[in-house]
């Protein structure tokens, strides 16, 4: 196909479809998040449907057209894990061989006194629990004496919640960017994540979220596309992800709507690369908190803008959707779920084809490489660029 100028790269984060092959191995069998939302009977997008949702293979629910108007099938992850961090670089073309150090039984005395010692202050809480309930039931505390709350998931993460009266969000950054020194090598977690709250018992968490990820150990998509003077635009959480390497501008988001705002303002500028969006929400607020009404609204909302964004396409522009792992809202437990992820391309340039499925999310990474005119033979992955 003819080289592309623009391409928008949006994830909608943790937005599955169906169960990966070996999803048994991580006690996944049998999730579907898009199927879960299907089954509220609310689930209403009409332009993801128009680009080939239904008609992905194996999706198993909604309604398959006769004549969609984009490119669309279904990937399974090569990497081992269902964390953000590991989809997103897959999908930028880093296969991760060895799954990153996740802590069910909470981090160990070595690391919990290092960083004590290093910030000054005490850690409670430390293991795994729900975002919202560990405010709850460690917010108090907290309060009276000062202590971190730290705490982790089945994901790799190290995550440190702070009241702002008691520890405003720049000395917690501070806090973080001390964590993510320590946790290095055979600690080397996926992300310190910044957790902010506010307000009296309930307390709320607050917009202030900052992910400090590890940085990527090679060189992916984004960094080709700097390498040839392109745009490398960060939408989200994408320069968290990334840890800055391969972005040349970035904007930190509130939320979806806030998020496909900045996109959208995006689209209305000159700019000659890759728009790369992370829509968290769907993760975040719905997905871990196993609220499939407020999944399927968010969906639904997200086709709304889509649809905006479509409107404002060039004819050198193209928009890739997917995801970076599944999170089922009606799965056990609150946690990421094994899935296949679904590719929906669309733009004048894009031909309409059922690419079927494929066994790399990298496979995107090459194929946006290869549409914006650039070499990526060393990037992992196997493109379709050639078939659209």
């Amino acid at each position: 196909m003819d080289r592309l100028k623009r391409v928008f790269l949006i994830v909608l984060d943790s937005a599955g479809i169906g169960e990966a092959p070996d999803a048994a191995d991580y006690g996944d069998r049998g999730t579907h998040t898009f199927r879960s939302c299907f089954e509220t009977g609310k689930l209403d997008v009409p332009n993801m449907k128009k680009l080939g949702l239904f008609n992905i293979e194996g999706i198993g629910t909604g309604e398959p057209i006769t004549s969609p108007i984009g490119a669309y099938c279904r990937i399974s992850e090569a990497s081992k894990g269902k964390d953000t961090t590991t989809g997103h670089w897959e999908i930028a073309g880093i296969v991760s061989e060895e799954p990153m150090p996740v802590y069910p039984n909470g981090f160990p005395d070595e690391v919990i006194s290092e960083f004590e010692h290093q910030t000054g202050r005490k850690v409670i809480c430390n293991k795994p629990y729900s975002g919202t309930k560990v405010i709850a039931d460690y917010g108090r505390e907290h309060m009276e004496t000062g202590a971190l709350i730290v705490y982790t998931s089945a994901d790799s993460v190290f995550q440190i919640a702070a009241h702002e009266d008691i520890v405003p969000v720049e000395e917690l950054y501070k806090y973080c960017e001390t964590a993510r020194r320590i946790l290095t090598g055979k600690h080397g977690v996926g992300r310190v994540i910044a957790r902010p709250f506010a307000g009296e018992h309930p307390f709320v968490r607050t917009s202030g979220r900052h992910d400090y990820s590890l940085v990527p150990p090679y060189d992916t998509m984004l960094d080709l596309i700097k390498a040839e003077g392109m745009d490398v635009i960060g939408v989200g959480k994408i320069n968290d992800i990334f840890a800055g390497k391969g972005i040349t501008e970035f904007v930190r988001t509130k939320n979806n709507s806030d998020g496909m705002d900045k996109t959208v303002e995006y689209a209305k500028k000159d700019f000659n690369g890759l728009c790369f969006v992370n829509l968290v929400d769907f993760d975040m607020t719905y997905g871990h908190r196993r609220d499939p009404e407020g999944y399927t609204a968010a969906l639904n909302d997200f086709d709304k803008r889509l649809g905006e964004l479509m409107e404002l396409m060039q004819e050198d522009d193209a928009v890739i959707i997917t995801a970076d792992h599944g999170c089922d809202p009606k799965a056990h437990g609150t946690d990421h779920t094994r899935e296949y992820i679904p590719m929906l391309a669309y733009g004048a340039k894009i031909k309409s084809i059922d690419l079927g499925t494929r066994a790399s999310f990298a496979d995107i990474g090459k194929t946006v490489c290869k549409i914006l005119g650039i070499d990526a033979e060393n990037i992992k992955g196997n493109d379709f660029s050639a078939d659209i």
